[in-house]
């Protein structure tokens, strides 16, 4: 059984990087470059090849270093699959009450997706742990602002769109936590095994959001 999730690692860098397809046999080495950087948490979406074994190799050998949960989790039965690999946090790209309702059940953080302020807002009821506003790129970071104006208790996570360029006018709109696909993890980096210049943005990644909270550069 893996380790629970661990909000501490989360806040440390909110950051969530989704692996979507990306060569199973790199797995490992991505993960270690991310958890090298100062990154910590990864979702690796179910619909990817080999998403089971993969979540239950990084699961236990990064154990206490990274948290890692299944993505594109739409029903039930994909929730049990991540469950029973291992993932230590569930996220959907979807708001399905009764995904949300059996890992709150199973005291898995949830993080469902929504978009319209309806959506958003039955998402929290149904006791998700954070949000995800999904797709970011077309509501754009004033959006975020827009919705916690008057939801202002509410922990959104925008997913979709999120580059360097971008990352911190959500944070700065109030987004407590962002989903980055492929803006950090680039196929053409992966494909060409181009390790170093990876890390390199993984640690671009963390410099901007540490400019974000006023920390020094590492």
């Amino acid at each position: 059984m893996s380790q629970a999730f661990s909000w501490e690692l989360f806040h440390q860098a909110p950051l969530i990087g989704i692996m979507r397809n990306l060569p199973p046999a790199a797995s490992y080495q991505i993960a270690r470059l991310y958890a090298e950087a100062g990154l910590t948490t990864l979702e690796i979406t179910l619909n990817s090849e080999n998403a089971p074994e993969t979540i239950s190799r990084l699961a236990n050998e990064f154990s206490g270093k990274l948290n890692i949960g299944a993505g594109t989790v739409c029903s039930l039965n994909d929730l049990k699959q991540a469950l029973a690999a291992g993932a230590q946090f569930i996220v959907t790209p979807i708001l399905n009450p009764k995904v949300i309702k059996a890992s709150v059940a199973a005291n898995i953080p949830i993080f469902p997706g929504a978009f319209s302020p309806t959506e958003i807002y039955q998402a929290a009821q149904l006791g998700a742990s954070m949000i995800k506003v999904f797709p970011a790129t077309k509501l754009g970071p004033e959006f975020i602002k827009d919705v916690l104006a008057p939801l202002s208790g509410l922990k959104l996570i925008p997913t979709g769109g999120i580059s360097l360029n971008n990352i911190n006018q959500f944070f700065q709109a109030g987004a407590q936590g962002v989903g980055i696909g492929s803006d950090i993890f680039p196929k053409q980096l992966i494909q060409n095994e181009q390790w170093p210049e990876l890390k390199n943005l993984f640690l671009d990644f963390l410099k901007k959001y540490h400019q974000f909270k006023g920390l020094p550069a590492k």
